[in-house]
């Protein structure tokens, strides 16, 4: 993959693309705290052999993008989507297909509103929608919000320890469907923090705010959407799905039995197999 820095309005983006120029652009949007990388080289290699133009990057405060020191970020949602946009115009795309995962679903949700010219089709995964759903959905699983307290345990100039750390939580997060890869669950996280500007700062999305004026509007979104989601993500409750259907005016579901919070290489080919017949129908 070739990388790119794009800049505009005092902030950097890094980005990696793959496919050819020419045809239906795809942009890869992953969730908070989590770089580029967990969208897995060889899933964009696949993807882009389908026909597609696909870019991953990494959001403000995560990876080689613009980081800022920790606490509150300076920064809003609605930034947060500004620069996906500004990706697009430095790369002179017109129209785009959205993948987004988890918060980067959240962002998706709020592009197809704000940008309506420039979104062809949404595909979310793993995510719910940006506004209320069903109270009667179970919230996060308490063992992701115990983890996430263990944090402050962690020595983050440890390579070794924060790898262990995230593996552990990449393992939580996995579904009975498949067997967790640890040793791969590492490499990927020491090569995150190999390549992060300001590691600690990843943190900073835990207080992302902004999007009160688009939040409760995904009745509104017209672009088609492809739904995909696992029945065990502990994260974002599968049932939140149910939700997305009922208020979207165009939507699809392809469930992912066994699956919890995460892109597992087994489920690859049903993945890549219906975002192509989803971006076929609507490019």
């Amino acid at each position: 993959m070739i990388e790119k820095i794009v800049e505009f309005q005092e902030v950097k983006i890094c980005t990696e693309h793959i496919g050819n120029e020419g045809d239906p652009a795809i942009l890869l949007m992953m969730g908070a705290t989590a770089s580029m990388l967990w969208w897995d080289e060889e899933f964009c290699e696949r993807l882009a052999e389908k026909g597609y133009f696909v870019i991953r990057y990494d959001n403000r405060d995560v990876g080689k993008s613009t980081t800022y020191p920790r606490g509150i970020p300076p920064y809003t949602l609605e930034d947060m989507v500004h620069d996906a946009i500004g990706i697009l115009d430095d790369y002179n795309i017109q129209q785009v297909h959205l993948v987004g995962m988890s918060l980067g679903g959240l962002l998706a949700q709020m592009a197809a509103l704000m940008y309506e010219d420039r979104v062809a089709s949404l595909t979310l995964y793993a995510t719910g929608p940006f506004g209320p759903s069903d109270p009667d959905i179970p919230p996060m699983d308490e063992r992701v919000l115990d983890f996430q307290a263990k944090a402050t345990e962690v020595n983050w100039d440890d390579e070794e320890a924060v790898a262990a750390y995230l593996a552990e939580g990449a393992a939580m997060q996995s579904g009975s469907g498949h067997v967790f890869n640890k040793e791969r669950g590492m490499n990927l996280a020491k090569a995150e923090f190999r390549r992060a500007n300001n590691y600690i700062s990843m943190f900073n999305h835990a207080g992302l705010q902004g999007g009160e004026n688009l939040y409760g509007r995904v009745n509104e979104i017209q672009q088609p959407v492809l739904l995909i989601h696992g029945t065990e993500d502990p994260i974002w409750n599968y049932r939140h799905t149910q939700v997305l259907l009922e208020e979207l005016k165009q939507a699809e579901l392809l469930t992912l039995e066994g699956t919890g919070h995460e892109l597992h290489r087994n489920d690859w080919d049903a993945i890549i197999d219906a975002i192509d017949q989803h971006v076929l129908k609507n490019a």
